[in-house]
């Protein structure tokens, strides 16, 4: 059982103080505060301007700001008092000084003696005052208004430790916001990626749409849903494990591009670049093929980039290898088949090597036996890929022309002898190692879909829990005509820690998914 935190001296002090400030009368929690700066903005305007002394700014001849905030730091120097005041933006230096400094609806002698005795860091405030620059240079407001916007009952993270235990940190995110202003970053700019993407997408003529979470069947990719049960109907459903064909339900219906970024859910495991609730991005244009959407995936990448870093070139970190590496992320990228990028990086042709030869190299590689015996060669491709390719994957890469096991969605290779050997055309983009994007040209063939959708049903009834059901009412839309096309899927959150040099999944979620504390 977790430890109840009202149980702590430290709320108890701090409850104390909340009812004598009732009762002298004053609200410690108003309805609003109007402020005029964020500190951010008063150091950019004012940092190295001449706005006075503290004797101007207590007369009252240097600018007057209002400003709101966590109260960080404070420490007592006489007839005066200095703290730190904390907003969205970052920290201010303000100065309490006893003679001039009021405190709003306390009427009793000695404002800073109040101060000093009823307010705790962690606090916030609003601060009415005049700017001026101390003795060292420092930017800081002249208090003389002080208003109490809300009394903190729990203490801030230890000031010298800080807050480092991670666990607690994805936990308790506010506290952890609140600590580190490089964690607020981070989300500010998952923000402006999240802007960048659909500004990107709006120029290029996609409609934003949303589509339902809650379906009555699943597909789109290989992954083990969640099940729910919605009483008015009195049937199961699942949480959306891919965007995909409803949005190709629309490409049906006249919309020839169409993107969504939301929510989707697989009930799979959790680690560094997995979370079972993740948002993706999914685009489709019709009459577009891949190799439209090679050029969608590397312009994309290359302006968030020059938006976020001013240049095509970042550095990145990787933890794996404790290196850094200048990554460019201008267009065009490189690309490779999978056949070549064997070939390329594991020094291995894939045309001079029988089924038995690949899976004695995947025996090596410590893969199961049994396994690979059910494996046709299409899937040992695949493995082969995972297991000697995927880490020399630094720079960008494109990888293309896949096996049609790789996915049941995606058209078969135009050309008439890659076609022959069941190669798709589906690329996917790796950036560091990891695979950031995957695309197709869309498969619109009926019939051919039926069938390929059928053999996933036939390995779902078989017991693969990855495998989707068969979805008639999918294939019925496609009966109605479905345009060539392009299709894209971005996860969101990966694409976010590519370009915050984050390093964990769940530094980029507000809220990952943590066991509860009371579960060992």
């Amino acid at each position: 059982m977790k430890d109840d935190y009202r149980n702590t001296e430290e709320y108890e002090n701090r409850l104390r103080k909340l009812q004598e400030l009732e009762a002298m009368g004053l609200n410690p929690y108003p309805h609003s505060y109007k402020t005029t700066h964020e500190a951010d903005n008063l150091v950019k305007e004012y940092g190295t301007a001449k706005v006075g002394s503290s004797e101007d700014a207590q007369n009252g001849s240097t600018p007057l700001v209002v400003v709101a905030g966590r109260l960080m730091l404070f420490r007592a120097m006489g007839k005066n008092a200095f703290a730190h005041i904390q907003d969205k933006s970052g920290r201010i230096q303000v100065m309490f000084n006893r003679d001039a400094t009021q405190v709003t609806g306390y009427t009793q002698d000695d404002p800073l003696k109040f101060i000093e005795k009823k307010l705790d860091l962690g606090d916030i405030i609003g601060i009415e005052g005049h700017l001026f620059h101390t003795q060292k240079g420092e930017l800081t407001i002249f208090v003389k208004k002080v208003e109490l916007l809300s009394k903190s009952l729990l203490p801030l993270p230890e000031k010298h430790s800080g807050l480092a235990d991670k666990e607690i940190r994805y936990r308790k995110r506010w506290l952890d916001l609140i600590s580190h202003a490089d964690v607020q970053k981070t989300f500010r700019d998952r923000s402006h990626i999240l802007r960048l993407v659909r500004n990107y997408f709006e120029e290029l003529g996609f409609l934003e749409v949303e589509t339902p979470v809650l379906q009555n069947i699943y597909g789109g990719a290989a992954a083990k849903p969640f099940m729910t049960h919605l009483n008015a109907l009195d049937q199961s459903m699942f949480l959306r494990i891919s965007l995909e064909i409803p949005l190709k339900k629309l490409l049906i219906g006249g919309m020839d591009r169409v993107y969504e970024i939301g929510k989707v859910f697989r009930n799979e495991g959790i680690d560094r670049t997995h979370n079972p609730e993740f948002t993706m991005l999914e685009a489709y244009a019709a009459y577009w093929d891949y190799n439209d959407m090679m050029r969608v995936t590397e312009t994309l990448f290359e302006k968030v980039a020059l938006a976020l870093h001013n240049s095509t070139v970042v550095a990145l970190f990787n933890p794996e290898t404790n290196t850094t590496t200048q990554i460019d992320f201008k267009a065009p990228w490189k690309r490779l088949t999978m056949k070549e990028s064997i070939k390329e990086y594991a020094n291995i042709d894939m045309d001079a090597l029988s089924d038995d030869d690949l899976r004695k190299l995947l025996v090596a590689e410590r893969m199961d036996t049994k396994e690979l015996a059910k494996c046709n060669r299409g899937l040992l491709t695949q493995h082969i890929f995972e297991t000697k390719v995927e880490h020399h994957l630094i720079q960008p890469h494109h990888i293309i022309d896949h096996p049609i096991e790789t996915t049941p969605l995606c058209k078969l290779h135009r050309n008439p002898q890659e076609r022959s050997l069941g190669i798709i055309e589906r690329f996917e983009s790796f950036v560091m190692t990891k695979e950031v994007t995957n695309a197709y040209s869309e498969l619109n063939d009926p019939v051919l879909q039926r069938t390929l959708l059928e053999q996933q049903a036939a390995r779902k009834e078989a017991g693969d829990e990855e495998a989707n059901p068969l979805d008639d009412e999918f294939l019925e839309a496609i009966c109605q005509g479905m345009p060539p096309a392009g299709g894209l899927g971005i996860g969101i959150d990966r694409l976010v820690m590519l370009f915050t040099n984050s390093h964990s999944i769940r530094d980029v979620l507000y809220f990952p998914l943590m066991r509860p504390e009371n579960i060992a």
